[in-house]
C-alpha cells in the first residue's frame, strides 16, 4: 500500500535575466494555495497529500503554471531554480508584511541565510511510535537525499565552493535537536524549547527531518523530509519521493533498521554519536554532494555519498517493485550518472559564468514544465 505524500515548494520569482524580484504579497492576494514567506522574493506553495504519484505531478505543475500566467500579467517576470539568491540582493532582507512580529524576529535573527528555495516532502505515516522511528532512520540518511537535490552552488553572484550553500546557510534552530528516542520524548522536548524561548513555536524546528502533524507536537501524522535543495525537474522529485517512500517501506517491514539498535557503534553512547555522524555527513553533503565522504550510521566507516545510496537503491528497489512505483526510481541512477543540479551547472559555469548558467538554466525550466504539463496534465484553472 502506498503511504500518501505531498509537497511544500519554496521558489524564486525574477525576471529572465537572473534578477531575483519579489512579488509575494501580490501573489498571495491573488492566487490561492500560495503563502508568502518573510522575504518578498520567494513564496510557497503546498500540494494536497496523494498516494498514487501520477497526480504528484499534476500537483506539481499546476500551480507553477498559474504562478508564470499571473506573473506575465506583471511584466516579463518568471520562475528563478535553485535554491539561493544566485546573483545578488543577498545585502538586503525584502519583507513581504512589515507589520509581521515573527517575520522581525526573523529578520533581525538571521537575515537573509533564511532567504532560500527548497523543498519539503510530507510522507504520511500515523503511528506515532512508527513516525519517530522513521526520523530517526531518515535523519540518519538526510544527506544523501541533499546530495541528490544539491541545487545551490552560486550565491550573490559568486561560486560558493559548496554544492548546497543554502544548507551550509542555514541556521538549524534550535541548535541541539536529539534523536528522538520516542512520541513522548518528542513532546517533552518541545514543550522544554518553547518555555526556553529556543522556539517561539512549534513550526520553529528546523532540522533535516520533523515530525509533522495538525497539532505539534501532540497529534502527529506525518514525516517531513526538510533538507532538499529546490527540484526544478519534478521528475527527478518524484524520483526523490519514490526512493524515500520505498525506504519506509522497507523499515515498515523490517523494523530492525532501528539505527538504535541496528548500529554497532557503542551502546552507552550511540544516540550523540549518531547525531554527530548525521551532522558531519550533512555539512559534508553541503560541500560536495554525491562526491562527499561520509560515515555509514550502521558501522562509522567511510563511505562515498554516491555509493550509499547505489547501495540503497538496490535494498529498496524491491520494496519499490512491489508498490507499483519502481518506474518512478529511475531518474535517480541518471542523477548519480550525471550529477545534480548544482554538479551539471558548476560544470557549465567552467566554460562561462553564474550568470549565464542561470539564465539558461531559467529558460530550460520554463519549457520542461510547459511540455510536461501540455502532455501529462489537464488545463491548469485560470488565476482569476
Amino acid at each position: 500500500m502506498l503511504l500518501s505524500k505531498g509537497f511544500e515548494v519554496e521558489m524564486y520569482t525574477g525576471t529572465p535575466a537572473g534578477e531575483v524580484v519579489g512579488f509575494s504579497d501580490k501573489i498571495v492576494a491573488t492566487l490561492e494555495g500560495f503563502v508568502r514567506e518573510p522575504d518578498a522574493r520567494n513564496v510557497e506553495y503546498t500540494t494536497a497529500p496523494f498516494c498514487r504519484y501520477e497526480h504528484l505531478l499534476c500537483e506539481l505543475l499546476k500551480p507553477r503554471v498559474r504562478l508564470r500566467d499571473y506573473l506575465k500579467t506583471l511584466g516579463n517576470y518568471t520562475i528563478i531554480p535553485g535554491s539561493t539568491l544566485p546573483l545578488g540582493g543577498a545585502q538586503e532582507f525584502h519583507r513581504s508584511d512589515p507589520q509581521n512580529p515573527y517575520h522581525t524576529y526573523i529578520e533581525n535573527t538571521y537575515g537573509t541565510n533564511v532567504v532560500t528555495a527548497s523543498i519539503h516532502i510530507n510522507i504520511g505515516m500515523s503511528d506515532p511510535e512508527q513516525l519517530m522511528r522513521a526520523c530517526r532512520l531518515i535523519r540518519l540518511e538526510a544527506p544523501l537525499y541533499l546530495a541528490l537535490t544539491a541545487s545551490s552552488p552560486f550565491f550573490d553572484g559568486n561560486i560558493t565552493g559548496f554544492h548546497s550553500t543554502r544548507w551550509q546557510l542555514f541556521p538549524q534552530t534550535p541548535e541541539h535537536v536529539p534523536l528522538f528516542e520516542s512520541h513522548l520524548h518528542h513532546i517533552r522536548w518541545v514543550e522544554n524549547q518553547l518555555e526556553a524561548g529556543s522556539m517561539q513555536s512549534v513550526r520553529h524546528l528546523w532540522s533535516s527531518v520533523r515530525p509533522n502533524g495538525d497539532r505539534r507536537p501532540y497529534n502527529l501524522n506525518r514525516l517531513e523530509l526538510r533538507i532538499c535543495d529546490l527540484v526544478s525537474d519534478p521528475l527527478h522529485l518524484l524520483a526523490v519521493t519514490a526512493f524515500l517512500e520505498a525506504r519506509l517501506q522497507q523499515l515498515l517491514a523490517t523494523p530492525e533498521l532501528e539505527p538504535l539498535e541496528k548500529s554497532t557503534l557503542s551502546a552507552s553512547t550511540r544516540s550523540e554519536d549518531l547525531l554527530a555522524i548525521a551532522l558531519d555527513n550533512e555539512k559534508a553533503a553541503a560541500k560536495s554532494s554525491l562526491d562527499a565522504q561520509m560515515r555509514h550510521w550502521e558501522t562509522g566507516k567511510v563511505i562515498i555519498a554516491r555509493d550509499w545510496i547505489q547501495q540503497l537503491y538496490a535494498e529498496i528497489h524491491p520494496f519499490a517493485k512491489q508498490s507499483g512505483i519502481g518506474c518512478f526510481l529511475n531518474p535517480i541512477q541518471q542523477i548519480l550518472r550525471n550529477g545534480n543540479q548544482a554538479q551539471q551547472w558548476l560544470q557549465q559555469a567552467e566554460k562561462t559564468s553564474p550568470t549565464e548558467v542561470m539564465q539558461g538554466a531559467i529558460a530550460q525550466m520554463q519549457t520542461q514544465e510547459s511540455l510536461l504539463a501540455e502532455d501529462i496534465c489537464p488545463p491548469a484553472v485560470a488565476y482569476v
